[in-house]
């Protein structure tokens, strides 16, 4: 399908000092644009498109960028364009024109790929006090000191007030104005690119916000057929959904493209509804990994799913939708539920140790499993799959944000055990992706909240997020989210990584991030894996060569004690291999007590050294909630 006519869509400035505007409005009678600033303001005549379908245009002349504009439908209703590039006055009011001429100096930027990728997920609009997209330049050569490859914006397509998680959005080609708009988006990902960073972005295609939405009165965007827990379901396989699906598509090439966004982030695609041939979530990444090809550069396609469905990364030759990778929340539930104890809601399929050994192995712990949280079977096998394709957490955005007072793990678990969870995550064969702050232990909570103006959708999201959590029977009121102090107490408090114990979280980050670039064994398939763990709550996880790997280690073992009494680790593999420490979060300089041996010696060489065991004893004793790893010496 080709996606020409969707990335015309809207107001596009021409050579000749006009601007072409394009609509689709099968819906409306005697369409008009109404130019509601500059030279040519007033009301101008759009015409049926050449093949009809909806499909209208205007060339207006005398138009500028900067220049407002509304769309008339029916000669009455004033309503923004549905593929506005800039609502700089909301979403109830006109459109802006804009210059897509950007000064871009990352013309030598190629991306990067899904085995180099560590994902920083922020909040724009919490990630500093301002909440605009120039405020997170600063902060760019910290998060590459720190050792991501990449930041994940939170959609930033228009939505609602200045207060929002932005899966609200109703203007999607729209940069979030209350962020800064358009330009300084592009600014950001310039400068992101400039300090060796790429830049993902979450965009939500299974739905549109209430407030704001007047996509019904164009076209029909949205079906009754199938429901989603958000809102209206949008029309991906009914009458006239084509043109449907290349409003979306071209969406996800409109960032691709006029942004230099290097991926994207779909949300809750088990939402997304299309029972067609071809399904929308495969010509979404076909035509991204084109874009990209013609860009020269790499541009990766991630999913969010609840399915545990391995179509969704297979390719197409092998009958699934090419996607590049999802999240998988196995891992993450099963992390939670060991060190907190929580077992309401999804995490009653969760709590055994043996749990995190298993999201190890393999990513999807529900293969086909019995949920007893869903009370059926569950998902399907992901064995043969590269582990570059799935992207973990130990938080994010809606694992921290969706608990009743959106209280972070830092507030849940001892330090011991924060260290424990971060070497879990960061020693894991898959993606890893880690939630602002997280890396410094930010006690800060980051609960929901939004600034709509209508008082009885404010209601609405009051009475749905108390109805939320009572399956997980959390014993704690639920903040208003339209609260402004809730989205307040919910900024980042950066000076916090300076101070004991925050520093030395951050320090351990900092280590095992450098690990994860430094040592091939690390990459997600840069090693054979095996997996054991034990009734007393360790885990081990021992990595060999696939082949000869230059610059690779022989071999590398983490050790993972998940319970609160010192545990006896068997050492997996040869009595006469000799392993070296490498790293330990029971370290001083992570705020540990340094009690674990620092060397594993080969039986007969200085058994007895201080800080020392020999492999003929077999077993390790590993402190509490205490994860090592160690190394092969040659």
């Amino acid at each position: 399908m080709s996606h020409l006519w969707s990335s015309q869509a809207g107001a596009q400035p021409q050579p000749d000092n006009s601007v072409r505007f394009t609509l689709w409005a099968p819906h409306a009678k005697r369409p008009r644009v109404r130019v509601c600033s500059g030279d040519a303001r007033g009301d101008h005549s759009l015409t049926a498109y050449p093949g009809g379908l909806g499909r209208f245009v205007a060339e207006v002349p005398n138009v500028r960028a900067g220049d407002d504009y509304l769309f008339v439908l029916d000669d009455e209703r004033e309503l923004p364009d549905p593929a506005s590039r800039w609502q700089p006055h909301g979403v109830h009011g006109p459109s802006r024109v804009v210059d897509p001429a950007f000064g871009w100096t990352d013309q030598s930027w190629r991306g990067v790929s899904m085995d180099e990728l560590v994902i920083y997920e922020l909040h724009v609009g919490t990630f500093t006090p301002e909440g605009t997209f120039a405020a997170i330049v600063p902060h760019l050569a910290e998060l590459k000191t720190l050792g991501v490859s990449a930041i994940e914006l939170m959609p930033v397509a228009q939505f609602p007030g200045a207060r929002n998680w932005g899966y609200d959005g109703v203007g999607l080609y729209a940069a979030q104005d209350s962020y800064g708009g358009p330009a300084e988006l592009k600014k950001l990902v310039n400068a992101a690119h400039a300090a060796g960073l790429a830049v993902l972005l979450d965009v939500v295609y299974n739905h549109v916000g209430p407030e704001g939405n007047y996509l019904d009165a164009f076209g029909p965007y949205f079906t009754d057929v199938y429901r989603t827990p958000w809102g209206r379901a949008i029309n991906y396989d009914g009458p006239d959904s084509d043109d449907v699906r290349r409003f979306v598509v071209g969406n996800a090439l409109h960032w691709i493209g006029d942004y230099h966004i290097d991926g994207l982030r779909l949300d809750a695609v088990h939402s997304i509804f299309d029972f067609g041939a071809r399904h929308v979530l495969e010509e979404i990444a076909a035509e991204a990994h084109a874009l990209g090809e013609r860009l020269g550069r790499s541009v990766v396609v991630i999913a969010e799913s609840d399915l545990n469905d391995p179509r969704i990364v297979r390719s197409a030759d092998e009958y699934g939708y090419g996607l590049d990778g999802q999240w998988s929340d196995d891992f993450h539930h099963a992390v939670h539920a060991a060190l907190t104890g929580e077992t309401r809601g999804y995490f009653a399929d969760f709590g055994p140790v043996s749990a995190i050994a298993s999201a190890l192995r393999e990513p999807f712990v529900y293969d086909g499993r019995y949920s007893m949280h869903r009370r059926r079977r569950h998902g399907a096998p992901s064995v043969g799959l590269p582990r570059k394709r799935f992207v973990v957490a130990i938080q994010n955005h809606d694992q921290v944000g969706n608990r009743a007072k959106g209280d972070r793990l830092s507030t849940l678990l001892a330090p011991e055990q924060l260290r424990l969870a971060a070497a879990l995550l960061l020693l894991s064969p898959y993606v890893p992706l880690i939630f602002m702050g997280e890396e410094y232990g930010e006690t800060n909570p980051f609960p929901y909240f939004v600034s709509h103006g209508d008082p009885e959708l404010i209601e609405a999201v009051r009475a749905g997020r108390r109805g939320e959590f009572q399956s997980f029977d959390w014993d704690a009121e639920v903040p208003d989210p339209h609260d402004e102090s809730v989205f307040r107490q919910a900024t980042l408090d950066r000076p916090k990584a300076a101070r004991p114990p925050h520093a030395q979280l951050l320090a351990l980050y900092r280590d095992l991030l450098a690990l994860r670039r430094d040592e091939p064994l690390m990459r997600p398939d840069g090693a054979r894996l095996a997996v054991e763990a034990g009734e007393r709550g360790w885990i081990t996880l021992l990595r060999q060569p696939v082949d000869e790997s230059p610059g690779a280690s022989d071999a590398l073992l983490a050790l993972f004690n998940c319970s609160g009494e010192v545990a006896d680790v068997p050492i997996p593999g040869s009595t006469a291999r000799a392993w070296t420490m490498r790293l330990s979060t029971d370290a001083v300089g992570y705020g540990g007590n340094a009690e674990l041996a620092t060397d594993i010696v080969a039986r007969g060489a200085e058994p007895d050294a201080p800080k020392r065991l020999a492999t003929s004893e077999r077993t390790l004793s590993v402190p509490p909630w205490t994860a090592a790893l160690y190394m092969v010496s040659s």
